[in-house]
């Protein structure tokens, strides 16, 4: 067990001796008693957990000792102990950095064991904290983003060149591949990694707090508002902030975000002082903001300060088998959250998860495999125990043995269906002649709903 290490400094041989005594009872304390600052100052090399100072040394004043202190070590918490009872000192030391000031009297013994223990208690919460953060930079490793195909690779590989400088960087794919991970990826393996990483969802925002959401609020700055509020631009301080689905935000909000990124300063509504940021952003969007652009629906000056470097993410089904590794991985994830025991992929298992589309992607194999560990007799799951859920337009017909004249049928009612039986338009839509369509309704092949 590692021992705190604490030093007292005390001119007072006696009163030193009853610290040093007192602290001591305590098996996890070791305590060394100085005589005088030089000889303090000159022994920090080692490192103590924590210093007590007298504030009345003979070759140093307390305030002085303390500054010299910081000044090479500046993570070492410092306790004062002191006669002098004028409240102004007591502040100015605090404010200088001190963790406490402790008046000389019968009670300095107790009040400095209770100090000790409430400063371990907060170096303990911070050690826990930075021990989650390492943990945190551990799961999203580049290592830890799973998959072998070459078009995961490729993603990869420029993940890694953003990593370079500060460019802003922006996600492109499908629902489902994995957007949030790969933005945790580049937060957590930068130099930004011990500050925050923030994470908004512009679509999940009502379009009316998107901008108090963003930006922050002072007290008063509108009905409701009954305490200032930070934003979440000022929460990323010195980190980085992901917006994700930012093809979702109004064209009036547009704006206001692209004055943010220039300035690099945020104003809080309400207020006229601007609040300078350092942030890396990260944006994401399943649309091609290009083509929204082009439409109108996404500023143009805005989209050049957002693409940074544009990384694109592949579909599940573009990544060969990596299915086959994701599933493997989600199965392992499961067995163990749910303490069972391990299951496998049979074969014709493996042939169904590569044959399907996978329209929701990597969410979609995990809830499929999930559902597949608890449907299975426990020890293998078989294609049986796949379930494919077949949400969206998208429709997995690979994964089904049919003729060609049968897949033709369902595609043109899935679309006749899905375009209130516009004929004219379905035709159009799928680049076939409308007489084919209305040749097969009249021969009963298909029936309008």
């Amino acid at each position: 067990m590692k021992l705190f290490t604490i030093y007292i400094v005390e001119d007072d041989p006696w009163y030193g001796q009853i610290l040093k005594y007192h602290l001591s009872l305590n098996p996890e304390y070791e305590v060394r008693l100085f005589d005088n600052g030089k000889a303090l100052l000159n022994n920090l090399y080692a490192e103590p957990d924590l210093v007590c100072i007298d504030f009345g040394l003979p070759d140093i004043s307390g305030d002085k000792l303390l500054k010299e202190i910081h000044k090479s070590h500046k993570r070492i918490p410092v306790i004062v102990i002191s006669a002098q009872e004028e409240i102004s000192v007591a502040v100015d030391l605090l404010k200088a950095g001190a963790r406490d000031y402790i008046i000389k009297n019968e009670h300095t013994k107790e009040y400095l064991w209770n100090s000790i223990l409430h400063i371990r208690e907060t170096l303990n919460l911070k050690q826990e904290v930075e021990e989650l953060k390492e943990q945190l930079s551990l799961k999203y490793s580049f290592d830890s983003i799973i998959g072998q195909s070459e078009s995961l690779q490729k993603s990869i590989q420029l993940l890694h060149k953003a990593l370079k400088t500060n460019i802003n960087v922006s996600l492109f794919g499908e629902t489902g591949t994995g957007k949030e991970v790969f933005a945790k990826a580049i937060h957590f393996n930068s130099d930004r990694k011990k500050k925050p990483f923030v994470a908004v969802n512009m679509g999940a925002i009502p379009k009316e707090l998107i901008e108090s959401e963003l930006f922050g609020y002072e007290k008063g700055a509108f009905t409701g508002a009954q305490n200032t509020k930070i934003g979440k631009f000022e929460e990323a301080n010195g980190g980085t902030l992901f917006l994700d689905e930012i093809g979702e935000l109004d064209l009036a909000l547009q704006s206001k975000l692209l004055r943010v990124i220039q300035e690099r300063e945020v104003v809080k509504i309400g207020s006229n002082k601007p609040v300078k940021i350092d942030i890396r952003l990260v944006t994401a969007t399943h649309k091609n903001l290009a083509d929204e652009v082009k439409q109108g629906k996404f500023r143009e000056d805005l989209f050049f300060r957002i693409v940074g470097l544009p990384i694109e993410l592949p579909p599940l089904r573009q990544r060969d088998n990596d299915v086959i590794i994701l599933a493997k991985y989600f199965i392992d994830e499961f067995v163990k959250a749910n303490k069972i025991k391990n299951v496998v992929l049979s074969e014709p298992a493996k042939s169904k998860l590569l044959k399907y589309r996978w329209p929701g992607n990597v969410r979609e194999l995990k809830a499929v495999i999930d559902l597949a560990c608890v449907m299975s007799n426990g020890k293998e799951i078989t294609a049986e125990d796949l379930t494919f859920y077949h949400i969206g337009d998208e429709m997995p017909y690979s994964d089904q043995e049919k003729s060609l004249k049968e897949f033709e049928r369902e595609i043109i009612s899935h679309f006749l269906r899905k375009y209130a039986n516009n004929v004219v338009y379905v035709a159009e839509k799928l680049d076939i002649g409308k007489s084919k369509i209305y040749n097969m309704l009249k021969n009963g092949e298909i029936i309008l709903n």
